[in-house]
């Protein structure tokens, strides 16, 4: 396989890994704004336009924007993160030019008709709804809310129900205008593609895209705390965060291995101490959210009412302890883990072109496979037990619970505990 690259004439970034060997191709339109590209009357906004993006262009209806792919056995989609925004298409090697010129015409030539917009409106509301309904989702609203508190990047990624409401598109349009930009966005393709032939077709579909001048986003303040909310739910969820590692940190690949040793899997400690020795819950792991410029690392579970009280302590001995006694063996597993993943990744063209646009937006350029294993190899035992060190004690954690959670501590016992 061969990653090639690309730089326009307006700053787009073209990405390819030809893989001959297929049939079809993934390809898609990365953009470095999300949920913290927002000013505050926008909450919300991001995840309105990746729906409004499939509703029609100058040229082409909702409906027709879904025939003219479907009609050639492809699928599209979108999603929304807190720092970017993908458009994808997958098909087959000989529909990319449709591909390319669909995901083109969505991102610069929708209309934002205001019937599609009250109706798509009404969507994410019900999507609101939902998502709140689910202890398992919300509990990480409360969680990203708690840990960086009245900023962009604490808030929700689906907007309020009355900040979604009361976008026009207007709002749509002046959001998409200042972050859809040249230079903020990533045309990434992998499978069985011609990289000259989509530079071409990238030329010619983009060349009156605005080459510059997207801000940035407000700077991540990490400042912990807790967000609680009493529920009639059968089981406590409960999220427990400190302030986690950015991607372009020297800390970020030791805390990558520290979620996995800690809950990461079956063998980890998390799941083999508090549930298969102790059984006090069914789910447990453990996590890193890296962002650009700050992350957080977390714990989530849920238990029954009359088993928070000695889920905690439990957890929080198994973060000590990793502070002191994480072995060489378990780094190695870990390593062999993560080395297996991104090699299967290769295998996947949609999982692929997705690596390699987030690979240039974060760090500016594609990540050879060896540069990041080579990385990853050189992580040792002692060196994990000082980030937890680091991550575990330096500063105020964050606590988030949802349901029957009379009996949880607050964020600064649990900074008491640890620093025992």
């Amino acid at each position: 396989m061969s990653v090639r690259s690309t730089t326009l004439d307006n700053g787009m970034v073209v990405l390819t890994d030809d893989m001959p060997h297929l049939e079809s191709a993934s390809l898609g339109v990365w953009v470095k704004a999300g949920a913290r590209s927002e000013r505050r009357a926008e909450h919300g906004v991001s995840h309105l336009l990746e729906h409004m993006a499939f509703k029609g262009t100058k040229s082409r209806t909702a409906l027709q924007i879904a025939e003219a792919i479907e009609n050639v056995g492809g699928d599209l989609n979108a999603a929304t993160s807190i720092e970017h925004t993908g458009y994808f298409a997958r098909v087959l090697k000989d529909d990319v030019v449709l591909a390319a010129d669909i995901l083109a015409d969505i991102l610069q030539n929708s209309q934002f008709d205001e019937n599609e917009l009250e109706r798509e409106q009404q969507v994410i509301v019900q999507e609101i709804g939902a998502a709140r309904d689910n202890p398992d989702d919300h509990v990480f609203d409360l969680f990203q809310a708690a840990a960086f508190p009245e900023q962009p990047i604490g808030r929700t990624i689906l907007g309020t129900v009355d900040s979604v409401r009361d976008f026009s598109a207007d709002t749509i349009r002046k959001y998409m205008n200042r972050n859809y930009v040249g230079d903020h966005m990533v045309l990434a393709a992998a499978g069985n593609i011609d990289h000259d032939g989509l530079v071409e077709v990238a030329q010619q579909r983009f060349a009156e895209l605005k080459p510059n001048g997207a801000p940035a986003p407000q700077r991540a303040e990490y400042r912990g705390g807790e967000e609680r909310l009493v529920s009639e739910h059968e089981q406590a969820h409960i999220v427990i965060g400190f302030e986690g590692r950015a991607y372009n940190s020297d800390g970020f690949y030791a805390a990558q291995v520290l979620a996995s040793i800690l809950g990461g899997g079956m063998s980890s400690r998390l799941f083999q101490e508090v549930r298969e020795k102790r059984g006090l819950c069914y789910s447990v792991y453990s996590f890193h959210w890296a962002f650009a410029d700050s992350g957080v690392f977390g714990v989530a579970a849920a238990t029954g009412e009359d088993e928070v009280g000695d889920l905690v302590p439990v957890v929080l001995d198994e973060l000590k302890r990793a502070t002191e006694t994480i072995t060489d063996e378990e780094v190695i597993r870990v390593r062999n883990q993560i080395r297996a993943g991104l090699l299967m990744s290769l295998e996947s063209p949609s999982a692929r072109a997705g690596q390699l646009a987030r690979q240039q937006i974060l760090w500016g350029r594609p990540i050879p496979m060896a540069e990041t294993v080579e990385r990853i190899g050189r992580i040792t035992a002692k060196r994990v037990q000082e980030v937890a060190e680091q991550i575990f004690t330096a500063g105020t954690p964050t606590l988030a619970g949802i349901g029957p959670i009379g009996n949880l501590v607050d964020a600064g016992a649990i900074g008491d505990m640890l620093k025992r």
